[in-house]
């Protein structure tokens, strides 16, 4: 069986090709951030080892990023009728109002998590989960779009059109981001001269559970959602491993490139006359003074998948300096890196913010930065100032768990937060076998990657635009279509609807006294 397996570091390509387990070849090139190569063009043809060189230095480095790259072994696991499956109601909703402070962290999910994964508390991960990624399903990552960069639809409609309405949950705020310093891949831009923006980004939302949901997990839920980055070779060649002062009162240093996109803003930027800090800040602060004055309970759960969990763990390090210590805090994050010191973790701590980080096993973004000096090491050196460690509970989940994926070393794969969905969906226990019953979708970890194993026929990222967003004009001619204008991003309109959002809840209430 042969095994083609590529990836991108620190501006260099390493491939690999096995067959029967025998390394052939080992080339090392310069191309940079591409999901595929091809190994007879000569610019790829750098430097050739010898079968024994390449072999060592394919297990030294397997070895220390803890990667399998082997195919693992098929387990003895009967396949699901992906017929019948699709046919299957989802699981209905359990009433959790009574045990929801245990389920959002209040005792560190203790028996929650290693034996026995709680059922109640995976189907409250996958929401928030799905919330992440919605932040990609509506994004326009459309280069040769004036809207590139920006969300596809208004508030009011992305819930509906990416189909978790039923989640029962509405969108209050968009929240934009921009950066000061240089993080090419991190922040997308369109090639058009004439654009909705120059500098910013849709960066994510902020929902509040409606009274249906709230009754259903017993208080009021705010949700900040930040959008992350797709391809994980964006961290090997934009990773500043600088590290800066957090601010907000505290002493903790945090990753510089997550911070300037936090925090960073310009009095000539449409969309970022505030940061995202102040914007996200802004909206929380005031619907937790909305639903406190109605006498209701109300908890903040932040979630993110790769740079939006680092960007969440920031959020939540602000809110918890500034929000009353009552409201409960929470991160469910997925995919994240390392984003601060031993001292930003231990004031996160002190805060009370609890933190539930799920980590695929083989992924390698959530062991950057710091590879090599982190929190694993003896206190001597991971209380070092510049030393970068992790945060919180950690949910591991193993690729090889599940018998619907492929093995290999698939990075864009392996890291897709659809991929860790389905893990999670899946999870039992460390050690344990796939759940048979796991009723998400398994169609969706293919949407914009190839790993599900092709017994089950699913096509490759096969989630786009019809054709690809074009359509016939009235000449018959194949074009960009002009956006709906109430999808148009406008900081005035926007603006407007967040006036009118504050007022629907309640009749009496106006933006001046929220």
């Amino acid at each position: 069986m042969a095994l083609s397996t590529t990836c991108t570091i620190s501006c260099a390509r390493i491939s690999v090709s096995l067959n029967d387990k025998k390394i052939r070849k080992f080339t090392v090139s310069s191309c940079l951030n591409s999901e595929t190569l091809n190994d007879h063009h000569p610019s790829n043809q750098i430097k050739t080892f010898p079968n024994d060189q390449a072999t060592s230095l394919t297990k030294s480095f397997s070895n220390l990023l803890h990667l399998h790259v082997e195919t693992p072994p098929k387990k003895n696991f009967q396949f699901v009728n992906i017929d019948l499956v699709s046919s299957l109601a989802p699981s209905p909703k359990e009433a959790i109002a009574h045990k929801w402070r245990e389920i959002h962290g209040s005792t560190d999910w203790d028996n929650m998590l290693e034996d026995n994964f709680h059922p109640w508390l995976r189907r409250e991960v996958l929401k928030y989960g799905e919330f992440a990624q919605a932040t990609y399903d509506g994004f326009d990552f459309d280069s040769f779009s004036e809207y590139c960069g920006s969300c596809r639809y208004n508030k009011n409609k992305l819930f509906q059109e990416l189909g978790l309405a039923k989640n029962g949950y509405k969108v209050t705020k968009y929240v934009y981001a921009m950066s000061h310093i240089d993080l090419p891949k991190w922040l997308e831009k369109s090639h058009f001269v004439d654009k909705w923006s120059n500098d910013s980004n849709w960066m994510g939302y902020v929902a509040v559970s409606d009274d249906e949901e709230t009754h259903r997990i017993g208080r009021r839920d705010i949700v900040v959602a930040w959008r992350g980055t797709v391809a994980p070779s964006e961290w090997y060649e934009d990773f500043q491993r600088e590290l800066n002062p957090i601010g907000f009162g505290g002493e903790g240093k945090v990753e510089k490139g997550f911070l300037s996109i936090y925090t960073s803003k310009s009095h000539t930027s449409r969309y970022n006359k505030s940061s995202a800090s102040e914007q996200v800040m802004n909206e929380i602060t005031k619907l937790v003074n909305f639903y406190k004055q109605r006498g209701e309970e109300v908890s903040l759960t932040i979630t993110g998948h790769s740079l939006g969990g680092a960007l969440a763990l920031i959020n939540a390090y602000e809110a918890a300096k500034k929000l009353p210590s009552e409201v409960p805090i929470s991160v469910i994050s997925f995919g994240a890196p390392r984003v601060g010191n031993s001292t930003f973790r231990d004031e996160l701590h002190q805060l009370g913010v609890k933190t539930l980080r799920v980590v695929v096993k083989q992924d390698m973004v959530p062991k950057m930065p710091g590879l090599v000096l982190n929190e694993q090491f003896d206190r001597s050196i991971r209380s070092l100032d510049w030393v970068y460690t992790h945060v919180g509970k950690e949910l591991k989940l193993d690729l090889r768990s599940s018998p619907y994926l492929k093995g290999g070393f698939n990075l864009v794969g392996i890291h897709s937060l659809e991929t860790y969905l389905h893990l999670v969906d899946g999870h039992v226990g460390s050690g344990m076998e796939f759940r048979q019953e796991a009723r998400r979708d398994i169609s969706l970890v293919n949407k914009a990657c190839d790993m599900l194993v092709d017994e089950l026929r699913i096509p490759h990222c096969w989630y786009q635009m019809e054709n690809k967003g074009l359509v016939r004009n009235s000449y018959g001619r194949w074009v960009k279509p002009k956006r709906d204008l109430e999808d148009v991003p406008s900081p005035t309109r926007e603006e407007h609807f967040d006036i009118q959002s504050v007022q629907k809840y309640d009749g009496n209430l106006t933006l001046s006294n929220v």
